[in-house]
């Protein structure tokens, strides 16, 4: 069985450990490339990433992106929504269905 992890500053993450995810909290960029890493080749289905932590780590996400397992999720931080989470499952989404889910046009 997949487990879940949440990775960003402590701040953000914390209360994630309450509903029973794995909190991941990093410093700085080279912290999180070595923490995502350590993430992905464990048993981690999903991996949380908040935007401001996923913004200095761009081309380790994207050698994840082709893979099915472990989907890399962005989601806000305390310091707020920069709007690149919902970007991504925005792309994401229209890879899947072949079509903008917010304006519902077909991609090319």
């Amino acid at each position: 069985m997949y487990k879940i992890a949440v990775m960003g500053d402590y701040d953000s993450i914390y209360g994630f450990a309450t509903l029973g995810l794995s909190i991941c909290p990093v410093k700085d960029r080279d912290e999180a490339k070595t923490k995502l890493r350590q993430l992905a080749e464990g048993n981690y289905g999903i991996i949380y990433i908040t935007e401001a932590v996923a913004a200095q780590i761009p081309s380790e996400i994207n050698k994840y992106g082709e893979q099915t397992f472990p989907a890399i999720i962005q989601i806000p931080g305390v310091s707020g929504n920069t709007g690149a989470g919902v970007e991504g499952v925005k792309k994401t989404v229209e890879q899947a269905v072949g079509s903008d889910i917010l304006f519902g046009g077909v991609s090319e």
